[in-house]
């Protein structure tokens, strides 16, 4: 009788359950509809500027909606000197996961990024530090050791990604972008035609037109008028005179690279770098990346620890915002990550505003829209659509393992040693 009773209250019940089911998979979000934070599936279930990912070193280990898109500042406040922006800068551009390997044997090195150069601009990146070495009667990408590129650490010919820039520009007739070179290359006016092959001559800023004194540098508009959308810096100080390409730390200072450039509360200069307080320089580039990269801790490197590190180097270099924020793995955080960072670095120097989002073009400075904005809550905005859309992943993200890490430590010890011998 008992259970003839219980079957029967379960079939009146049943009714309830199976609307309350029916509701909450229909209220579910997906096909383009989840926000940020919410629970995803696929890439295809989040709106656009979001990729879907997980963080699981700060436990969020089911994939959810993340930024993967930057707002474009000049979109919101256009017309200022270029140094009065923060642009989004690739550590390594080129060291992408899962990269082909065209040398041969498998490559023993460590890996920066994950999408291609291509991708990593259309989702906001306007800066690019490329290692550029001569290699195989030619001028390679490289990671590598005491300056030479060996065929275990080479990734592309340099032109190939240089074109995906050019590409780009040609696309996109108002955007900058800044290609940052950590420079062996020894060939004779060696990166002069490696830029022009590439086709990317038409677009160079001369260095006789760069401030040498601190100054403010031309205009977002008066560049993209004259076509000088392209800059190009490299380690080398003898190529200023030699080849008419700007030394880097005569116009920009730098903070300490590696893990000094992560360390809570610190803020030091690079050693080739002026002081960061240095007033001769009008750009200055932050650096924000662990000396050795891993991508599954990226997340949580990306998130908290960045606007904190931020606001220490600010301070450091005298209240003064960085102009290119260099990172790893870009597009890995808890949410918001280096997209939110730009967010309110723009904000605060552009409009005096918590957001770029909250500016107001032509408004006087500190009027905002909304001035109160909270961890992870910005979303994408670009210019006329350009860079709106799905974000876009070369390949799901592959780990490093610990055996790779023996290896790389291995052979870079291996080389130490034979440097020190030699």
């Amino acid at each position: 009788m008992k259970k003839k009773k219980n079957i029967s209250s379960f079939l009146l019940l049943l009714p309830i359950i199976i609307l309350f089911t029916f509701l909450l998979t229909t209220s579910a979000c997906s096909n383009g509809d989840c926000q940020i934070l919410e629970s995803c599936s696929a890439a295809t279930d989040c709106a656009p500027g979001l990729y879907c990912g997980n963080c699981p070193e700060l436990g969020k280990t089911q994939p959810f909606c993340t930024r993967g898109q930057a707002i474009i500042p000049t979109a919101i406040v256009n017309g200022l000197p270029f140094n009065k922006y923060t642009w989004l800068v690739t550590h390594n551009a080129f060291s992408i996961v899962d990269a082909p390997l065209l040398t041969g044997p498998q490559r023993i090195t460590f890996y920066n990024q994950e999408d291609s150069v291509t991708n990593q601009l259309r989702n906001g990146v306007r800066g690019l530090m490329l290692d550029m070495y001569d290699f195989e009667n030619d001028i390679w990408l490289c990671h590598s050791f005491r300056g030479q590129c060996y065929n275990i650490t080479a990734f592309q010919p340099a032109i190939n990604m240089l074109r995906e820039v050019e590409a780009f520009l040609s696309s996109n007739p108002t955007e900058i972008v800044t290609i940052i070179i950590e420079d062996y290359v020894h060939t004779p006016k060696g990166l002069n035609k490696l830029f022009t092959d590439a086709g990317l001559d038409k677009y160079w800023f001369p260095v006789s037109q760069m401030p040498k004194k601190g100054e403010d540098w031309p205009t977002v508009t008066s560049m993209a008028e004259d076509n000088h959308r392209l800059l190009v810096f490299t380690s080398d100080s003898s190529k200023e005179a030699t080849e008419g390409i700007a030394y880097q730390w005569r116009y920009m200072v730098e903070n300490a690279p590696g893990d000094p450039g992560v360390q809570q509360g610190s803020c030091p200069n690079r050693k080739e770098s002026k002081p960061l307080t240095s007033k001769t320089a009008s750009l200055f580039l932050q650096n924000y990346f662990p000396t050795m990269p891993v991508q599954a801790e990226a997340c949580k490197e990306n998130s908290t620890p960045l606007m904190e590190m931020v606001g220490t180097c600010y301070k450091a270099a005298g209240n003064t915002m960085p102009n290119f924020l260099a990172v790893n793995f870009y597009m890995r955080s808890d949410g918001g990550g280096v997209f939110d960072a730009l967010d309110r670095m723009n904000g605060q120097t552009l409009c005096g505003c918590a957001s770029v989002a909250s500016c107001q073009a032509g408004a006087p400075f500190g009027t905002c829209r909304n001035n109160a904005v909270t961890n992870n809550s910005t979303s994408p905005r670009g210019p006329s659509g350009s860079f709106s859309g799905s974000v876009q992943m070369t390949s799901s993200a592959s780990r490093i393992d610990f055996t790779s890490l023996l290896a790389v430590y291995g052979f870079y010890f291996l080389m130490n040693m034979v440097g020190i011998l030699l």
